[in-house]
């Protein structure tokens, strides 16, 4: 129960990357993030995304989806996907809404849906895996989906904005020494977030120090590890950031909970000091696209607060 938990809660477990597309005459050939090549007669017009990050990139790409994830929470889709039809999750496809929509192309994750590809290219519509475990990962995605869309250009000048706005927002913190747990998950299935975690790439390149950079992977998910009590009061977080997906007081009071039947847990100076936080699940809990920035600036305000 606890491995089904934790596999409906990360969003991605292997690490394949995207290769440049071929264009033939008459053709677009794609290799995504699972070394499948994609082939398309033109660029995609009608695109459908299970993931909100990859929403957020067509947007990005001046491209509308006609097919979103469907969320409890909409969040930012709600602003530039507003029109689009809810076409089930990561987790859980809806094939009849697919099959309704009959779009050119789902954008899906390589991590879960891999076994959906049979039955989504079977509807007649073309399947593209990718994922991100780190900034680097998005933009793959960019440059994969310039590619696709033949916005090779876009796709350059996105990645050139993306780089100097995270030099930017890292270049606002005011001591690189602070040191941060990062928590994954919910009551039950908590773990700590490692830097090749996406979320521990963003503490990264904001400037923050992960205590739990060198924990032990687990096996089946390698960008999170058990929670160590004994050596995370060794290191003493300056802060404690919850990431999830679920309802962020709910959550917060549950882990608070937990920690308060370890009489170690109330020795953290993040404890005393009440810094236990939830990051916003829009920026953390999942891949947020280009506002990649966004969550780097959030974390380096959040740091700049731990005085």
């Amino acid at each position: 129960m606890i491995l089904m938990s934790m596999a409906l809660l990360l969003a991605a477990c292997s690490k394949p990357t995207g290769e440049a597309a071929e264009s033939t005459a008459g053709s677009i050939a794609i290799k995504d993030f699972a070394n499948r090549t994609v082939t398309f007669s033109k660029a995609p017009e009608s695109i459908a995304a299970l993931g909100s990050g990859d929403v957020d990139l067509m947007h990005a790409f001046g491209n509308e989806v006609v097919g979103k994830p469907t969320l409890s929470d909409e969040g930012q889709l709600a602003k530039v996907a507003k029109d689009a039809e809810e076409i089930g999750t990561t987790h859980e496809v809806n094939y009849e809404k697919i099959a309704l929509l009959q779009p050119d192309v789902v954008l899906a994750n390589v991590g879960f849906n891999q076994e959906d590809v049979p039955t989504i290219e079977g509807l007649g519509t073309k399947v593209i895996l990718t994922e991100a475990n780190s900034i680097s990962d998005i933009k793959k995605q960019i440059t994969l989906y310039g590619e696709m869309l033949q916005k090779t250009d876009k796709a350059a000048q996105l990645i050139k904005e993306l780089d100097v706005e995270l030099k930017t927002a890292a270049s606002a913190l005011k001591d690189t020494n602070k040191r941060v747990l990062l928590v994954y998950g919910a009551p039950g299935t908590y773990m700590a977030a490692l830097p090749n975690s996406l979320s521990g790439d963003f503490l990264a390149a904001a400037g923050g120090i992960n205590v739990a950079s060198d924990y032990p992977a687990l096996e089946k998910f390698p960008q999170y590890a058990q929670i160590n009590t004994e050596r995370v009061v060794e290191a003493n977080p300056d802060a404690v950031l919850l990431i999830t997906h679920g309802d962020a007081e709910e959550i917060k009071q549950g882990f608070l909970k937990e920690m308060k039947q370890n009489a170690a847990w109330t020795s953290l100076d993040a404890v005393k000091k009440e810094r236990v936080e939830v990051l916003p699940s829009e920026l953390f809990g999942t891949n947020p696209g280009t506002r990649a920035v966004d969550a780097v600036q959030y974390l380096v305000e959040l740091l700049n607060h731990l005085e």
